[in-house]
């Protein structure tokens, strides 16, 4: 039986950076944005239009309120609606596949939401002290202080909007993840070590 890890992360909070870490130390491939291509592949939409849309939930109030925020179990034509919910729908779709197919470690998208029957599921939340992000940010784009936090701030806000959007759970809420831990003081090699050693001790082979 495959074992799926899936990585949600604040901004700035080296959570990708973990995702990768974790795969490289089990062998294993990691999804992250590569998951764009593949459901351009499927759905035959722009890739370049996908990654607009990526992570960011739909802005149709209507469609809102006659999905009641919830696209994930709806039986709507999926081809009427706005690219955002479509990108889900066949992002959903890929995850389930793959994690049907082989064990992965899969960054972002919802996928603690989409696999939650998945037996051999871990779900963790990677967070950080909010100045700890500040320096990671400055340090990995080059860009100044003040930007970095409005940054942080607004990627944070959008990633919550979708994953409540999509999900009708809240992003970060504890209870909705197996673990939550920070990389202030593990680091992301600590970090990826842990989730690893967890995820053997709860599913050992």
């Amino acid at each position: 039986m495959n074992t799926i890890i899936t990585i949600a992360r604040q901004y700035g909070s080296g959570g990708r950076e973990v995702g990768h870490k974790i795969a490289e130390i089990l062998g294993i491939k990691c999804y992250d944005r590569d998951l764009i291509t593949l459901a351009a592949e499927k759905s035959g939409l722009s890739e370049e239009a996908l990654h607009h849309a990526d992570e960011k939930a739909a802005s149709s109030l209507l469609y809102t309120l006659v999905m009641s925020s919830n696209m994930y179990h709806s039986n709507v034509d999926r081809f009427n609606v706005p690219i955002n919910d479509k990108l889900f729908c066949v992002q959903s779709e890929i995850i389930r596949d793959i994690a049907q197919s082989e064990s992965c470690v899969i960054v972002g998208r919802c996928a603690d939401y989409v696999l939650a029957e998945h037996p051999r599921c871990v779900r963790v939340f990677v967070h950080a002290d909010f100045e700890s992000r500040v320096k990671r940010i400055c340090a990995e784009h080059s860009i100044p202080e003040l930007e970095a936090r409005e940054r942080i701030v607004k990627t944070d806000k959008r990633r919550a909007n979708y994953y409540n959007y999509y999900t009708s759970h809240k992003w970060g809420k504890v209870e909705n993840y197996d673990l939550s831990l920070s990389t202030d003081k593990l680091g992301t090699d600590g970090a990826a070590r842990f989730i690893v050693e967890y995820a053997k001790t709860v599913y050992p082979d």
